[in-house]
């Protein structure tokens, strides 16, 4: 593999006006092609085979009129103090407000709350349920505006309105400005790294282009693939943090070969069938992760998955190809000013400097006071630390592994659901409406479950449903039972039952399970099929849909990227490292997760309006995502080891040199994509919060805790071990030569007998420098 894209890498850096153009070229096209396909759909959220999706399925089908599917809104009116809803005057206020509501654009039905039955029994408080036509996303800003200027008159006559449901607008907070922060953030990191703005430029452009089109392809494609807009946010979150990092190790390994005397095509070539190599099986592990995502079957995170893995896939094929032609326009002007100076002092640039430097570099690492190591990395911080670990290996390890397990600790006590509007700002209407609920007619009316009864074409399923009906109302833990509704072909009703409890809380859950265990009775007593459907049983199906699909994802994904990172590392042992320090991190990130968003700790500094449960997909999601950037930084920390040993080190030594060429490196790769991360925990989005923070600190934990303190205290410990292959395995794995070592067999000639003194002396030398084993 090296060998291939080391002439892929000369080819695009000779060609390098013809690569940019076809890249710019289909930028250009495919945001054409976006700009005038139809809008994306809207979101939808569905999970095929599970007894909530098949309920709600049925409603769609037998209830068209009741737009199943429809944004729904809730108004909450509460009497003026003293006074009851239920006085006439009082009485004709809610009227006209119904009345409003009801010419309102878009709208399907308003339910009279005097004639629903939705007037408390203190006679305070009713509420009004109002239907849309349309999916929430699909409302105007016309129908928003008739809903707040039928609620605004009600109010100003002195009582107290608050709205709920889907089809409220979302009051707008600082948000959409994520990728700027992380772009800003990630450009200054570069610029601190290389010291050089063209040099930090690369990565940069490369990386928007790159999520351009991915972004755009989503768009021009959402119509026909129904793929919504919010399929895109994680395509842009991770397509933009490893376009960076993945450009930033290409154009990293391409100044240490300028600085070490070589043409600026020669580098090109070299950085990219090296670095190259790494940046392809580090994309691969990633675009496993997220492919992988498929198997839970939930068709949302299945799209958002496919769709970020074809953005990572696109940034792969950008730093293969765009930046060695980018390279070329930029030549030696990639270093900094000071070192090229150096270069021109030295005579670096020389022909002898160049022919003896070509021969042999590939062969040994870096002098420890070559110009290439210079440039990658300042010696002392990156060998004193690595020495550091090499003495007191054992010591490294119990900290790094005892300070992630005291994190993990809150994840023990993870409790998962979806978000409601009791978790909502406390200052938003939706959560006063929620409020006024609970108050009013109990918890449970803010989580009323629908059970759906259908007698198969029978046009009985009043009496059925009558039966059914007064079966749960004797079940512990139902406040109520309203009186069926039939369909007009009489084969269908929907019962709706009110919990005692909320929709978070585990008796509701307990319900839940209560009555889907009673169906099976009541199916044989009303030959008829009952199901339970509703946001609290949609929640608990969504749940068990995914802890169902975690043992089997968490194998596929564990699986496949152990084999691919055997074929890089030749060892056993070193793709096993890999996968448990990811474990461990993960596991401390869901705990500090579980400590801001559910326990509350740091709420107000992250700007979590309301603690409460985590998202039901948060676990599966950070394990796949997480899992791929974790194998990016063992890819590219561990690969230099790799190649150091391969070519003649010592395990310690090249630990050492795997610090001195990449530490400092794949440390300004991780904080580029935490702050990448990071800048999306300004979004008002619940979800893109708490998914921006988690993969922040997930990142944190990995770069920094267990790639750079606990792989190479590993390392050191297991010696020669790290890199045991069995040969009847060796010789079963195709070799993808990502050292390089076919590579440089062939660029280098045979040697002459003054190359091996040198290479002689050079034995000497390291083994003299040879770090302490602890």
């Amino acid at each position: 593999m090296a060998t291939f894209l080391y002439k892929l890498g000369r080819l695009s850096f000779r060609r390098r006006r013809y690569v940019a153009l076809l890249w710019v070229l289909l930028l250009g096209g495919i945001g054409y092609a976006s700009s005038a396909a139809p809008a994306p759909p809207a979101d939808s959220f569905s999970m095929p085979g599970t007894d909530s999706q098949k309920a709600f399925d049925l409603l769609d089908e037998r209830f068209p009129a009741a737009s199943a599917e429809g944004a729904t809104a809730r108004v909450v009116i509460r009497a003026p103090e003293g006074e009851k809803i239920t006085d006439p005057a009082a009485k004709a206020e809610v009227n006209q407000l119904v009345a409003a509501l009801g010419k309102g654009p878009q709208v399907a039905g308003v339910a009279d709350p005097y004639k629903a039955n939705a007037v408390s029994k203190d006679g305070t408080t009713a509420y009004a349920s109002v239907t849309y036509k349309v999916i929430s996303t699909e409302l105007t800003d016309k129908t928003h505006g008739a809903l707040a200027d039928a609620t605004d008159k009600t109010r100003a006559e002195g009582f107290t309105v608050e709205t709920g449901g889907d089809a409220v607008q979302a009051e707008q907070e600082m948000g959409g400005s994520a990728e700027l922060i992380g772009i800003a953030v990630s450009a200054v990191v570069l610029v601190i790294t290389f010291g050089s703005l063209i040099a930090a430029g690369l990565p940069l452009l490369t990386a928007i282009i790159g999520v351009g089109i991915g972004v755009s392809g989503i768009a021009a494609l959402g119509s026909v693939l129904n793929l919504s807009g919010t399929t895109s946010t994680l395509a842009m979150m991770i397509g933009l943090a490893v376009g960076i990092d993945y450009a930033l190790f290409i154009v990293s390994r391409y100044r240490a070969e300028i600085a070490e005397g070589r043409e600026p095509e020669e580098a090109a070539g070299r950085a990219t069938g090296t670095a190259g190599s790494a940046v392809v099986f580090a994309g691969l592990t990633v675009i496993v992760a997220l492919a992988g995502l498929s198997v839970v079957n939930i068709p949302m995170l299945t799209k958002m998955g496919l769709a970020a893995a074809a953005t990572v896939a696109i940034a792969v094929l950008i730093a293969l190809t765009m930046i060695p032609a980018l390279l070329g326009f930029a030549g030696k002007r990639a270093l900094r000013r000071k070192d090229r100076k150096n270069l021109k002092k030295s005579g670096a640039d020389s022909k002898h400097s160049k022919d003896t430097k070509d021969n042999r570099a590939l062969t040994k690492p870096a002098a420890p006071h070559s110009a290439g190591e210079a440039e990658i990395i300042k010696p002392n911080l990156g060998t004193r630390w690595a020495r550091l670990v090499l003495r007191r290996p054992v010591t490294v390890l119990l900290i790094g592994v005892l300070g992630l397990g005291a994190v993990a600790v809150p994840a023990t006590s993870l409790e998962l659901g979806l978000p409601d509007e009791g978790t909502s700002a406390p200052d938003t209407t939706q959560r006063k409406a929620y409020d006024l609920l609970s108050e009013s007619f109990g918890a449970g009316f803010n989580g009323p479950l629908m059970v759906t009864v259908d007698t198969g074409g029978a046009k009985d399923a009043a009496a059925a449903a009558k039966t059914v009906g007064t079966s749960l109302a004797k079940v512990d833990g139902v406040a109520a039972v309203t009186p069926a509704s039939v369909n007009p072909a009489g084969d269908t009703a929907i019962i709706t039952v009110v919990p005692t409890t909320g929709p978070s809380d585990h008796k509701t859950e307990e319900l839940v399970r209560t009555i889907r265990s009673k169906a099976s009775g009541l199916e044989v007593d009303t030959k008829s099929d009952v199901l339970v459907t509703g946001q609290t049983a949609m929640t608990i199906d969504f749940s068990q849909t995914l802890d169902d699909a975690l043992l089997p994802y968490l194998g596929l994904v564990v699986g496949l990227a152990f084999l691919l990172l055997m074929l890089v590392f030749r060892s056993v042992l070193v793709p096993l490292k890999a996968a448990l320090g990811f474990l461990l991190s993960v596991a401390a990130a869901l705990g500090a997760v579980v400590a801001v968003f559910q326990w509350g700790w740091l709420a107000d500094v992250v700007g979590v309006d309301q603690p409460g449960p985590i998202m039901s997909m948060m676990p599966i999601f950070m394990i796949g995502v997480v899992f791929g950037l974790a194998m990016d930084y063992e890819v590219f920390l561990v690969t230099r080891m790799r190649e150091a040993y391969v070519h003649g080190a010592s395990p310690a030594e090249a630990v050492v040199t795997g610090f001195k060429h990449g530490g400092r490196v794949v440390g300004a790769a991780a904080v580029i994509m935490i702050s990448v991360f990071s800048g999306f925990i300004m979004e008002n989005d619940d979800m893109i919060k708490m998914m921006g923070f988690g993969l922040a600190i997930a990142v944190f934990f990995d770069a920094f805790v267990v790639r750079m303190a606990i792989v190479p205290a590993v390392l050191a410990l297991l010696g020669k071990s790290a890199w045991w292959l069995p040969r009847w395995l060796d010789k079963l794995l195709p070799n993808m030569d990502v050292e390089g070592e076919k590579l440089h067999k062939t660029l280098t000639p045979p040697s002459s007998p003054a190359a091996e003194d040198e290479d002689r002396d050079n034995d000497e030398e390291r083994r003299e420098l040879e770090p302490v084993r602890g």
